[in-house]
């Protein structure tokens, strides 16, 4: 073997011993045998790391909030309670059930509310005619009551009929010892033991009524105009035909009989137009303005009905109001879309409520009322209104109406659907003039009632 060959074969031995001890310390060591380990004690579960919010270059929604919802009026069961019943009698009476339905004693103040023009004549149970703050006359019936631990008193009174056969709404409210806060209230109208059959209004005669007298006036001047056309033809119609002068002569004669049945026809003859007659300007005149006189006939006929149906002491609406405005007295229940209005009270001048301002004077509205809807209903203060009787109004003193209702905001809660709740109003009026009307609603687009306290 040649030497450079044994030395390259020595070489790569050499190269391949090194390579293999080079290798050696990353080859794996043989695994020592298991030793039992002694138990370690099971560490609790580390809290879970809060999740970090990637920025996205938005800003954060707030937190959710709970929604906050008044509550509606929470109704006490008051501890009297107050009924009432027309009488029948002849003479407007009324028998008055006052309960005590709780275990202790109560004193009371009941009030009886008397139409305008009435007196009472008969009082039971020491009540007295008395006249409130801001009235000039007697029209209210006051009782001071102890109530026994329940108990039921009966009251009873008479009264002077305003009108023969008119009702007679007398309300009654059962107040606490400070006269502004009711306990409960109610009322009840007297009709009269037998009362006369209304009077039936009867009806016009025929030839009496103005559409009947229009359509007959119409149909006279048609008839007229139409006989008077019908004797103007017969009289100046068309006569008969003038005789032709200046024809032309008959081509190969004279047009006499002897040129009768020749071979070549005759010219035509021209022909007499006939003078189209006009009816007299008297009668275009005259139908004309008997047909002027009928639409205006009509027209002012229709415009007056329409004015004599305005009621002119009736507060302005339009069209936006929802439902139909209704009018009544104190103590009658009043509907609107939402509500049952009842005005049992109205009294000014009471000395329990706060001051009035400079040149006012406050008067105190007690009212019931009902809702009618299936849910929960809202109102508000500046849309209860009292009419003075310059035509100016006053919204709900808010202030003094929180005073009044202990400090509850009667305003800022619902009424409940179907509930029934009574609370003072409080209205702040200038002048010495009492409110003539006061007006309640339950919306702003409602209709709202219209209540006569005068």
């Amino acid at each position: 073997m040649p030497a450079s060959r044994r030395h390259h074969r020595t070489l790569a031995v050499l190269v391949n011993c090194l390579g293999i001890i080079a290798a050696a310390p990353a080859l794996p060591g043989a695994a020592p045998r298991a030793v039992a380990a002694p138990p370690q004690p099971v560490a609790p579960p580390a809290a879970a790391a809060r999740a970090t919010p990637i920025p996205t270059g938005m800003p954060a929604a707030p937190p959710a909030m709970p929604t906050t919802k008044a509550a509606p009026i929470q109704l006490h069961t008051p501890p009297v309670s107050v009924a009432v019943a027309a009488a029948g009698t002849p003479a407007p009476g009324y028998r008055i059930q006052v309960r005590n339905g709780g275990p202790t004693p109560v004193e009371t103040t009941v009030r009886q509310e008397l139409p305008a023009g009435s007196r009472a004549t008969a009082v039971t149970g020491g009540g007295r005619a008395t006249r409130p703050a801001g009235s000039a006359t007697a029209n209210e019936v006051t009782w001071r009551l102890r109530l026994p631990a329940r108990s039921t008193t009966t009251l009873n009174t008479a009264l002077s009929a305003t009108a023969p056969g008119r009702p007679v709404t007398a309300p009654t409210c059962a107040y606490g010892t400070d006269g502004t806060r009711p306990y409960d209230c109610a009322t009840a109208t007297w009709t009269g033991a037998a009362a006369a059959p209304a009077a039936q209004v009867t009806a016009a005669p025929a030839w009496r009524r103005p559409p009947v007298l229009l359509a007959a006036l119409a149909a006279l001047l048609v008839l007229t105009g139409g006989v008077l056309w019908w004797a103007w033809r017969r009289r100046g119609g068309p006569g008969p035909a003038p005789a032709a002068t200046g024809a032309p002569p008959v081509a190969g004669g004279v047009g006499g009989p002897a040129d009768r049945g020749t071979v070549y026809p005759r010219p035509a003859m021209p022909a007499t137009a006939g003078r189209r007659r006009r009816p007299p300007i008297w009668m275009v005149v005259g139908i004309a303005a008997a047909v002027l006189a009928g639409v205006v006939g009509a027209a002012a006929w229709t415009a007056t009905q329409r004015v004599a149906a305005m009621d002119t002491t009736k507060q302005p609406t339009s069209g936006a109001w929802v439902g139909n405005s209704v009018t009544g007295v104190v103590g009658v229940p009043l509907r609107e879309t939402a509500f049952e209005f009842t005005v049992y009270r109205l009294a000014c001048g009471t000395g329990t409520l706060p001051a009035a301002p400079a040149g006012g004077r406050q008067c105190l509205a007690t009212v019931g009322v009902r809702n009618l809807t299936a849910g929960e209903q809202t109102w508000h203060g500046q849309l209860q209104r009292a009419y003075l009787p310059g035509g100016n109004w006053v919204a709900t003193d808010e202030n003094a109406t929180r005073v009044a209702n202990l400090g509850r905001d009667v305003f800022a809660q619902p009424v409940a659907a179907g509930s029934r709740v009574l609370l003072p109003l409080v209205f702040t009026v200038h002048g010495d003039d009492p409110p003539k009307q006061l007006e309640l609603r339950s919306g702003v687009f409602s209709a709202g009632v219209r209540v006569d306290v005068r």
